[in-house]
This record gives C-alpha cells, structure tokens and sequence, in this order.
C-alpha cells in the first residue's frame, strides 16, 4: 500500500525460502517454536547495490542525458538501472524460481500450445480490460498523465509479443498450470469447467491494484527526478532549508524508484507475481484515502489537519531548533525510505507477493506506517496552531484521524496475510522480539489477530478470507 506496499503497503514482500538453499522445503523456512524469525528470500545488500547503481544513473544524466525527456526515456532508464541488478544478483545468489512459491520446476516439460493459447487470451482481455478502465475514467485523461500513457504506448507492443515466449516458457514448468489466466481465457471460451470465480476474481483485483497504483507512482517519481536533474548544488552550502528541501525530495525518489519498479515487475519467473489481493472493502477503502484522487476529496472536506503553519513558520527565526527539529523529520523519512529497499522488485500494496523479515521489518511489521505517521505530526504541527486553542486541538484530532486509518490499514493488511504460516510465525516472532512488543502486553487487543483485525484471545485462527483458493489459482504472472 503509499504505496509495497505490501511491497505497503508496506508490511510485507518477499517469499518463503532460505536463500542460499532455494530447492529446501518451504515449512522448513517456518519456524514452530513461536519464537524464530523466518529468512527472508530478498537480500538488502542487493538492493542497495541496485540502488547505487540506479543513483550512478542518475548522475550520468545529469552530465550526458539533458537530451532525454526526463519524465520518460530518463526514467525508465533509472528504473531499469534499479531492477536489472535486482533481477541479475538474485538469479545468481538467490535463485528465486527454485522458491516453492514460485511453483516451478523447469526439470519438468509439461509444455501445451492450446493452453498457452488459453491463457494468453485471459491476458490479453486483462491487459484490455485495464486500457477500457484508462479510457472510461476523466480522471486519466487530463494532461496529468502524459508522460505515463507515453511510455505505455511505446512498451506495450514489445510486451504483448515478449508475453507470447514467455507463457510458453512457464506453462511447461508450472507446477499448477492451469492459472488465473488460464481460467479467465477458458470463461472467455464458455469452458465453465474448472474455473474458479474467486480465482478470476483475485486475478482482476491484482490488475486494479496495478492500474490504479503505477501511473500515479510513475508521474510522482518522474516529478521528482526532474527536480534531481535540475538541482544547483551550489545551493546546500550555507543554507540548511536547501539541505532540508533537496533531501527530503532525495529520499522520497528513492522511495518512489523501488515503488514504480515493484508495480511494473510482478513476474512469477523472478517470485515476485502477486499472489493474492486484498479481498475486502475496508482494507481497500483505508489504503485508497490515503492517495490521489481520493485524498483530495477527503481531506479537504473532513481530514483537513494542516492548513496552519508547517514546522518551518515556528523554527525559522532559531536557527539552531529549525536545524534539530528538520533533522528529526528526515530522520524519520529516512526510516520511511529504509523500509523500501528491502522490497527489492517486490513491493505492492493491497497484494501478497511474500513476506519480509529483514530490514527494519526484523523490529517491527510496520516501520514504514510508524515512521510516516510520526512525521507528519512533526511537520504539521497541529498542536502549534496560534488561532486558539480548540483549533490546535481540533487539528490533533483530525491528525489522530488520519493516524488511525493507517491504523487499519495496518491490521487490514495482517488479517489479510494471516493464511500464510510464513506471516504467522514472523508475528509471533514480532510479538515477542519486536520493538514494540511491550504494547501487546499493556494492550492484549493489539496483538495479531491471525484472521482478525484484532486479537480476541482465543487462539484458534479465523478463517482467511480468501479461503478455498489454491496456490496456483490466485497467483498473476507477468501482470
């Protein structure tokens, strides 16, 4: 979920295999003892060095890439510098398709033409039925989007053609081949046997996932870069506001360059396919406020916390307060941007793709939504409004409003990963080791619920919501 993601939000993403032993079984990556934390399949070291190599991009741009469009050729070369490494390092290290989650086997030649056929045809009316959602809405059809719909026009022929092989290649090594898509295409067909509703269903709410998310992630991080090519670095010097402005935008692209990659790379090949989708209308509902359009309408009108002087108006005349109190933000966007990287090519919202363990997801599951929230008290300050004091409570409140639906969004996600034992025992394991362990103890309600939104003491899991789904029905590939 920002955006995750699951990458998100940001929970979770990963999978559920010991990376220097791709071909173990996947309960043997679970731990029984309640205690244990699982390994995760992603390798921030990696990242990192993905990370950098997208930045020497960047760089590189700056020097010799003025003639690019910088909202479109200049970004995906930034986003291909950042997942290449990705894609190449855990092929090599990693060995993503030998993950059980992967459901592959290419020892295994179970090749089919017509079920290829069959399932590129669910595909392309996928890939079709987002484009009518494109055209349907005003909302995509201002200025806004340009860049975006520009790339795709330029990408999608080469996608439609390379999706061809690429089915072929996978159909032969699936363990479950009869996929989503399969399933879709054979509904087309008016073969009703052996498809699934629920698995079709899970299917399109990937791609409206997809649809929704990655266009704004895209314009975002094109914005963003825009403003690295173009920054004067002459200006960090003497100034602490030029310093606070062009980090905070700095760490935000990183943020949004991980984001973009992981929306685009939702590839089964890789392990990082989407495996289910958030199946409910309040774990949507909660996670689509917080963006664009939405958060325009619903701020304005009912969550409006920050329409009095940021941090800046009550530090600006001690320089030395101004300087502590913007480090602490970024400090706290620092953390925001951490839990990111470990993503990889992995992150989502409102999708499990897999579950991370490592980064600072080892301290705690929501490092990203704790760090966000904090922040915005300190750049708001709402309790600093100098009209009255009802007002600065009144924009508490609302701010505490904004917090709790991050709240939700939070245990809407867990309820959501609650039918995989991967997640369960990292919760365990975070609910007895974790930073904030301490608050499960105070407040027993808060502790994971495992299928519940909150813990209701009894032991016994709930019944996951998207129940009756097997591993290769509810699993999109190259979406």
């Amino acid at each position: 979920m920002k955006k995750i993601k699951s990458r998100s939000a940001k929970a979770n993403s990963a999978g559920q295999q010991n990376p220097s032993s791709g071909r173990q079984k996947a309960e043997a990556q679970v731990p029984t003892d309640g205690v244990g934390c699982p390994e995760a399949p992603t390798s921030v070291w990696i990242n990192v060095f993905a990370l950098a190599v997208s930045l020497a991009a960047v760089v590189w741009l700056r020097e010799y890439g003025q003639d690019l469009t910088v909202r479109t050729q200049s970004l995906v070369i930034v986003a291909v510098a950042l997942a290449l490494p990705i894609i190449v390092l855990e092929w090599l290290f990693l060995k993503p398709y030998r993950n059980p989650s992967a459901g592959l086997d290419f020892r295994r030649k179970n090749h089919s033409l017509r079920r290829t056929a069959v399932k590129l045809l669910g595909f392309y009316l996928a890939v079709g039925s987002v484009g009518f959602v494109y055209w349907l809405f005003p909302e995509y059809h201002g200025s806004f989007y340009d860049n975006y719909f520009s790339v795709v026009r330029a990408v999608l022929p080469w996608w439609m053609l390379l999706a061809v092989p690429y089915f072929y290649l996978l159909d032969g090594a699936m363990a479950e081949p009869k996929d989503s898509y399969w399933q879709l295409g054979s509904w087309v067909l008016g073969n009703r046997k052996g498809v699934s509703g629920k698995a079709v269903g899970q299917l399109y709410l990937g791609w409206l996932v997809k649809l929704f998310f990655l266009p704004l992630m895209f314009v975002y991080m094109g914005n963003n870069l825009n403003t690295l090519l173009n920054f004067e670095f002459e200006r960090l010097f003497g100034s602490f506001k030029a310093v606070f402005d062009f980090t905070f935008n700095f760490l935000f692209y990183i943020d949004l360059l991980f984001v973009t990659v992981g929306y685009v790379c939702t590839l089964r090949l890789f392990d990082s396919h989407i495996r289910t989708a958030e199946p409910s209308f309040l774990g949507w509902g909660v996670a689509l406020i917080g963006y664009q359009p939405f958060w325009s309408l619903f701020s304005g009108t009912y969550l409006k916390y920050d329409d009095a002087p940021a941090w800046g108006f009550w530090f600006w005349d001690t320089p030395m307060m101004y300087g502590i109190w913007g480090t602490g933000i970024l400090l706290l966007i620092a953390i925001y941007v951490w839990a990111s990287i470990p993503f990889g090519i992995r992150f989502s919202n409102l999708t499990h793709r897999g579950i991370l363990t490592n980064g600072p997801y080892r301290f705690t599951k929501h490092p990203a939504y704790i760090s966000k929230n904090i922040s915005w008290w300190m750049i708001s300050m709402p309790f600093m409004v100098s009209a009255s004091g009802p007002e600065a409570l009144r924009h508490s409140l609302l701010l505490l409003l904004v917090n709790f639906i991050y709240f939700m969004r939070a245990r809407t996600e867990e309820r959501h990963l609650s039918w995989d034992p991967t997640y369960v025992a990292y919760a365990r394991y975070i609910e007895q080791r974790g930073t904030f362990a301490f608050l499960g103890r105070w407040l027993p309600v808060l502790r994971f619920g495992h299928g519940r939104l909150f813990n209701s003491g009894d032991n016994t899991p709930a019944e996951p919501l998207i129940s009756g789904l097997k591993g290769g029905q509810a699993q999109a590939e190259p979406a």
